[in-house]
């Protein structure tokens, strides 16, 4: 189709040559973008004859956006980019179309492939974004192209609603949800939808049905968890969950802490994918009644590696699958990048670089204790030194320790794994986690005859660990003797950088009572959520540590030989310089990097 553009005066007539309103019609030409964003003030002169020039040597495969936005011109008003994501915003604006940064995970995919063929959609460089009974919302690069609309609105007996979105993005998504949702309806169209064995909590008989079963194998389910995989890397996500439910299984993503439904797939494709996964993962796939752990490696587009550690458990409609994803850069952060003030870290390594004593961490699960040890364990690990891991299960392979799983099959637990690990020339050790009297013991018996011990509690606050301690039934003196400090910590998510702004409203009043009896001495610059592209409007990109660092004093070692209460031992870590959680939270409210919400949402009431 040919390009055909006009122009109207105010009046509505016909005008000269030189239109007062460039009118654009039928598909975008990178000409008359040019001239339309020159009279609309949005470049200048000098930058229409650039862009002319450069643009008659670009590729004509190019969207006309494109085309434009790789000439690099300059806004007239700011002298900003005119990139792609500008151009379709002032596209949005010239047609009175809403604009749409289209986020996967608020798409229903599935529904995609029902609604439009894929061939159509590229033809039209359109892409469904929503649908209700009523009506389907359709994204568009090309809003004065619209000639496929009244057949749209015929097939699908619906109203269609028009949004501008980028060609770029249109191009991407359209070929991922259309593969995918493909992908799907292939594996599906191999066996049955009652098929493979997943339902354990009541069985729908179906007569007069037949076929065979999923297979984890088939090429639609090893490439829907391919892209599962992809998709959950460029979506910076923590774990993956995959739900059996009655009628559909649930696909998830906990992103910044916060899960995120993705996708809806049968209940016969969720469960050859779970097999898919359980196969790479080298666990039993024909065992669905009992807890399975495993663990993956794979490699991310770029080259980089990611370990995936795998856990199944049996649940009334299927397996249940949480994929952990492990980020190996992580573990070679320094500890400003894992949102340790200056004081506090210095303080920490200290602590653990003597040669004997027990250092712990302490968090509820997802507070980054394991990221912690981690990146300690591999700051202190050298030619010179013999470090030694007991985990259940091993988070993250890493050459520089020697790792041992424990193996309850076979009665060897933490404390089991400790003995052994004695008798290895240890000079550092890492315990996963101190449950029990006999890992308690055998960790203050390991601090006693010269090692450094490292280990994790599932405590409140850093003086809770040692109450905790107490009442596993470690002798006060030992306890005392031994513990060097502890350290609890929380993780709280971050403003968005690009979006954030100052908080004209910040109630004084609310923040002073939430961290009373303290008051940070930084001056208060808070900030607010406000919501953009980058961040999927929810005005938070990221995660940062908060830190309570607990230092065993003469004082406080006087204390647990007294028996003394938890109160006790709060106060007076205070009065040895210890900054709480919420005053920690404060500091990073303060600094304008988070806000007052996340961090009561996340750290225990403040006690003097």
């Amino acid at each position: 189709m040919a390009l055909s553009f006009s122009a109207e005066s105010s009046s509505g007539a016909a005008a000269e040559p030189v239109p007062a309103r460039l009118r654009l019609q039928g598909p975008l030409h990178w000409q008359a973008v040019l001239q339309a964003l020159f009279q609309d003030a949005w470049i200048d002169d000098a930058e229409l004859r650039r862009g002319l020039d450069r643009c008659a040597h670009g590729s004509s495969r190019l969207h006309a956006l494109q085309r434009v936005a790789a000439a690099g011109l300059a806004r007239k008003s700011d002298a900003k980019l005119l990139d792609v994501d500008a151009l379709t915003a002032w596209l949005a604006e010239r047609s009175g179309l809403p604009l749409l940064h289209i986020d996967p995970l608020k798409i229903d995919i599935g529904r995609v492939g029902d609604l439009l063929s894929r061939t159509y959609a590229e033809r039209h460089r359109i892409l469904p974004v929503a649908s209700d009974a009523q009506s389907v919302t359709i994204a568009t690069p090309e809003p004065f192209d619209v000639g496929w609309l009244p057949e749209i609105e015929r097939m699908l007996r619906r109203t269609i609603h028009l949004v501008v979105a980028s060609p770029v993005d249109i191009a991407r998504y359209t070929a991922e949800f259309f593969a995918l949702a493909r992908s799907v309806r292939e594996a599906q169209r191999t066996g049955t939808a009652g098929a493979g064995g997943t339902n354990q909590f009541e069985q729908l008989v179906e007569l007069g049905r037949s076929g065979r079963a999923i297979d984890a194998n088939d090429a639609g389910i090893v490439q829907v968890v391919d892209w599962l995989w992809q998709y959950a890397f460029e979506q910076r996500a923590s774990d993956i969950h995959l739900e059996p439910r009655r009628e559909l299984g649930v696909i998830r993503f906990r992103i910044d802490g916060v899960l995120h439904g993705v996708y809806q797939v049968p209940p016969a494709v969720m469960g050859a994918m779970t097999s898919r996964i359980k196969l790479l993962g080298r666990m039993d796939v024909v065992e669905r009644r009992r807890p399975q752990d495993g663990r993956i490696k794979t490699r991310r587009p770029d080259g980089e590696e990611v370990e995936l550690r795998l856990s199944t458990l049996p649940t009334a409609f299927g397996e249940k699958l949480v994929m952990r994803i492990f980020d190996r850069d992580v573990v070679l952060r320094d500890f400003s990048a894992l949102g340790f003030p200056a004081a506090e870290a210095a303080r920490w390594e200290d602590l653990t670089s003597q040669p004997h004593g027990i250092v712990l961490v302490t968090g509820p699960t997802g507070s980054g204790k394991t990221t912690t040890l981690y990146s300690t364990l591999k700051r202190l690990a050298s030619e010179e030194v013999n470090v030694c891991t007991v985990e259940d299960p091993i988070e993250m392979v890493e050459p520089a320790f020697n790792q041992m799983q424990v193996q309850a099959g076979i009665e060897l637990g933490f404390a089991d794994g400790l003995r052994a690990l004695m008798r290895q020339d240890p000079d550092i050790i890492m315990v996963g986690e101190i449950r029990d009297r006999e890992t308690a013991d055998m960790a203050v018996q390991a601090a006693l005859t010269g090692h450094l011990v490292l280990s994790t509690l599932h405590t409140n606050d850093a003086a809770g660990a040692i109450t905790r301690l107490l009442e596993l039934g470690v002798p006060p003196y030992l306890l005392g003797a031994t513990l060097l400090g502890v350290l609890a910590q929380r993780l709280v998510r971050t403003l968005c950088p690009h979006c954030r702004q100052p908080d004209a409203d910040f109630d004084q009043r609310s923040f002073d009572a939430a961290v009373a009896p303290w008051k940070p001495s930084a001056q208060v610059r808070p900030s607010r959520a406000v919501g953009c592209l980058e961040c999927r409007n929810t005005g938070y990109l990221g995660r940062v540590g908060l830190y309570e660092l607990l230092s065993v004093s003469a004082a406080q070692r006087a204390l647990v030989g007294d028996g003394a209460n938890l109160d006790a031992l709060r106060a007076q870590a205070v009065r040895d310089g210890m900054r709480p959680l919420r005053l920690a939270g404060a500091l990073k409210v303060a600094e304008g990097l988070t806000t007052l919400e996340e961090v009561l949402r996340a750290t225990p009431a403040a006690q003097g």
